[in-house]
């Protein structure tokens, strides 16, 4: 008997959510295309058995829509990887704005920015009451960075409705004690935090700095400079609202780096708002080291990715995680999945334990998923 609908909630139906979405259609039962997923079948949970039952944006041209519709509304501005999209039957409501919307946006075009509708806001009551109605299972936070009294209105509720909690953004809750105490206590799963991507700019970095750990090359210094064109981007152009983003992306790199890099040397964060490219995303990475007997080397590496597709793959297993979690009763952090899913999980590992950790998890063998850690 094939498994319940995994039925989530979306807070943000910008990029991110218009790959998942299109992403639960492309992977669809029928298809025998299994390429791009880390897992087609993870603990009896399939791509298809994930479904948007609630979804809650401030953009006008969104708010009122049918999420298949909405996710194809402007100011999005990524790849159309599948066209057809199955009507979800799921409509976007007006959600709470708080600090989710950085005033330097208004100076931007209306294809670039974001439209906040007139429609009265969510208020804690409601969202909780709409994701015991909807039966919602997890709820994904895509809101954008630097919002933290949002993502904190939003984590509330999830912790009243008894919902599982994924939050993709560098705000930090499952990485931050107190919060995490609070989800422990209410029993209630949450996977965090800052998503890292399928093959970004961050985990290629720290691939490459494991392997120059592990190769003996001690390494000097290093940065990553990423441009982009889509509202992430945009938003981050603030530079108030890079400080936990900053955070998050250079702790993944100190962590499985052979001796911690000194401040100085080190520089890792988005670096230029380029409106022509998109949702596509450039990184340019150089590192500095030394080989044997002090030998000098360097390497440079350019990679260029569709920035929210890179992330669809990864929320889907984060998605089913999160469920099998609630299906098993836990609470608090789920620490293998976030240590190999999240830029800034509560427990940094290298990505070979984590990957352990992970697979000893989705097999329900706690002994092993805690000895991988």
């Amino acid at each position: 008997m094939p498994p319940a609908p995994i039925n989530i909630a979306i807070i943000g139906v910008g990029n991110c959510a218009s790959s998942l979405v299109q992403g639960l259609s492309f992977y669809r039962p029928e298809s025998n295309d299994h390429h791009g997923l880390m897992h087609w079948d993870l603990g009896g949970y399939r791509p298809c058995d994930i479904k948007v039952a609630a979804a809650w944006d401030i953009d006008r041209r969104k708010v009122g829509k049918d999420v298949a519709e909405a996710v194809l509304a402007k100011p999005n501005c990524t790849q159309i990887f599948c066209a057809d999209i199955r009507p979800s039957g799921t409509t976007v409501e007006m959600g709470r704005i708080l600090d989710g919307v950085a005033e330097h946006m208004e100076d931007y075009p209306d294809e670039r920015t974001f439209l906040p509708a007139d429609a009265p806001q969510a208020t804690r009551e409601s969202v909780v009451r709409r994701l015991r109605e909807a039966k919602v299972d997890v709820l994904l936070n895509y809101l954008p960075v630097g919002s933290q009294q949002a993502t904190e209105f939003y984590a509330e509720c999830a912790l009243e409705a008894g919902v599982a909690f994924v939050n993709n953004i560098p705000v930090f809750i499952a990485s931050d004690p107190a919060w995490a105490d609070r989800f422990r206590q209410a029993g209630v799963p949450i996977i965090g935090d800052d998503i890292k991507a399928q093959l970004g700019a961050t985990i290629v970095h720290r691939v490459l700095t494991d392997l120059f750990a592990k190769r003996g090359v001690k390494l000097d210094r290093t940065y990553q400079l990423n441009t982009g064109g889509n509202t992430d981007f945009l938003n981050m152009s603030n530079r108030k609202r890079l400080a936990s983003k900053k955070i998050s992306k250079t702790e993944a790199v100190q962590s499985v780096a052979h001796s911690r890099i000194e401040d100085e040397n080190i520089h890792v964060g988005p670096s230029d708002y380029v409106a022509w490219q998109n949702d596509n995303k450039v990184c340019f990475l150089r590192m500095e080291g030394q080989l044997f007997g002090g030998v000098p080397m360097n390497l440079e590496l350019r990679l260029s990715v569709e920035d929210s597709p890179n992330s669809a793959g990864v929320a889907i297993d984060m998605i089913r995680c999160a469920k099998l979690a609630r299906d098993r009763g836990l609470g608090g952090p789920i620490d293998p999945a976030a240590a190999y899913f999240c830029k800034h999980p509560p427990r940094q590992m290298t990505d070979d334990l984590a990957h352990e950790a992970l697979e000893a998890f989705i097999k329900g063998d706690a002994i092993m998923a805690m000895a991988a850690e």
